[in-house]
């Protein structure tokens, strides 16, 4: 990555927060530009160039939801990581709807920040991520299209997001600890074994009756997708 400076938008109408997350991001060579209402954070994404934002979804006058929607409508696609402080999926459905890249939930690790951040940055200066594919699955990380034997299947973001931890990984075992931190985020604290109730719902959605599950189980270390 280069080594000129990044600039950063974050939105965030927790004060505390905002100049945590600020202070971090200068620490590690960021010009950062902080916000605190869904109003003024869209002006400021609309009249300065960004290298990425930081968006909360529960914002005042504005949320990050519209946000993100009238960036997206004005043809301002900069990369975009979403905060949410609730439980379920459904803020992430809703997000990606409105084209969000990324989303982290709160409370996050410092490291886990900064490393869906240059994720990121990484993938806009590749440009278009490569489609992955491994036997008859194929997963495109843009469009977020996922096929198996041919057809299309739909997924929620939690599937998707373990479902390409897997395919970024193909041959490779994925330890249940790295899918937690990864999928789930190091601030988890719940149940270990909703690692295997998601991998059992991929399962029901991608395989076929008639073959082997396309998700080998390593026993004691994690999951594993098989290549040809």
């Amino acid at each position: 990555m280069s080594d000129e400076r990044r600039r950063v938008l974050v939105v965030e109408d927790d004060h505390d927060l905002a100049e945590a997350v600020s202070g971090l991001l200068r620490d590690e060579n960021f010009d950062v530009v902080a916000r605190y209402d869904g109003d003024s954070g869209l002006a400021a994404a609309l009249e300065s160039r960004f290298d990425v934002i930081v968006l909360d979804i529960m914002l005042p006058k504005r949320s990050g939801f519209r946000v993100c929607e009238d960036l997206r409508a004005a043809g301002v696609h900069t990369p975009l990581l979403m905060l949410t402080a609730k439980e379920g999926d459904w803020d992430e459905v809703e997000g990606l709807d409105v084209g969000a890249d990324d989303f982290l939930r709160k409370p996050f690790e410092r490291s886990v920040l900064m490393a869906r951040l240059h994720a990121l940055l990484r993938r806009q200066e590749r440009g278009r991520p490569q489609v992955l594919r491994a036997r008859d699955l194929l997963l495109d990380p843009l469009t977020r299209r996922v096929q198996a034997y041919g057809r299309a299947v739909t997924l929620t973001p939690r599937e998707f997001s373990l479902l390409e931890l897997l395919m970024s990984h193909v041959n490779v075992t994925v330890a249940k600890s790295t899918i937690l931190d990864t999928v789930w985020g190091s601030g988890f604290d719940g149940d270990q074994n909703i690692v295997e109730v998601y991998v059992g719902y991929l399962r029901r959605k991608i395989d076929l009756a008639t073959q082997p599950s396309l998700i080998h189980t390593v026993r004691g270390v994690g999951y594993a997708i098989r290549g040809e």
